[in-house]
This record gives C-alpha cells, structure tokens and sequence, in this order.
C-alpha cells in the first residue's frame, strides 16, 4: 500500500504513441500523476485541460505530468491530439496501477453503482518517493493546488 514519505513501487505502462513509461525512468523529476475515469468526459477534458495550461509551469519546477485512466493508448492519443495535450497519458487497461494506487472505486452513475476511477492526483519526488496526494478531486482549482504545492516542496 502506498503511503506518504515512502517509496512507489516502479511500474511500466503504455502511453500515447504506444511508448513505454516507467516510473524509474522519470528518476531526477518530480512526478504528478493524475487519474481521471475516462477521456473526452466533460470532467476529465477540463484537468486535462488545466494541466496543460498549466504545463509549462510544472516543466519549470522540474516536473513531468502524466494522466492515466483504463482507456486504451488509441483512445488516449485521440483525447492528447484533440485536446493538445503536451503530456502523455497512461493506459492501464489491466487496473494494475489504478490498483497500487488504490484509486478503483464504487461510484453511483444515473442510479446505479458502478466500479470506476476515483479522480485522484499523486506528487512523486525526484527519488521516487511519495510526498503528496488528492483523492476524490473535484476538478476547479485543483491543479492550482498541486503547482502551489509542488512550488513550496521545489524551495
């Protein structure tokens, strides 16, 4: 289980362009993380949006952002291309990391329950080490909150 101011477990997903992405790779950046249910969502198409508004200033504070949800890497490069997104998203169609991060949840959609993502934010310092998390993100103002915090984790 993960927990705050201890290791992430490595772990390899697909991303856009069918590329592999480790987190071991990411070593010497700081690493956000964000999990969204799925894209071209009303939701999910508005953090994406705001991360990439926002991108430049995570790159200056030495940070990578990647989103990642069950959707299929096709899926996923058609949201990054119509959105322009300038970061890469995460296909964890398996749950495998959905899972380690504990983000699989039961969610009442039109009445009924269903499992899905909870949207959830992650910061991984540049030793790969936990150091913040969001869970349950309502999406106005929240990637303002993690730039916030990863601008006084950088001092």
């Amino acid at each position: 289980m993960l927990a705050i101011n201890h290791p992430v477990e490595d772990f390899v997903l697909l991303s856009t362009d069918n590329k592999e992405f480790s987190l071991s790779a990411q070593k010497g950046k700081h690493v956000i993380i964000y999990f969204y249910p799925k894209d071209d969502t009303p939701g999910c198409t508005l953090e994406g949006q705001d991360f990439r508004d926002r991108w430049h200033e995570f790159t200056e504070k030495n940070c990578i952002v990647a989103g990642v949800s069950r959707d299929s890497v096709k899926s996923h490069q058609n949201f990054k291309e119509k959105m322009q997104l300038p970061f890469e998203l995460l296909s964890d169609e398996d749950e495998k990391i959905c899972n380690l991060f504990d983000v699989m949840k039961m969610k009442n959609m039109y009445g009924k329950q269903v499992r899905g993502i909870e949207r959830s934010t992650f910061v991984i310092d540049a030793q790969g080490i936990l150091r913040k998390e969001w869970r349950g993100v309502k999406v106005p103002g929240h990637v303002q909150e993690v730039l916030d915090f990863v601008t006084t984790f950088n001092q």
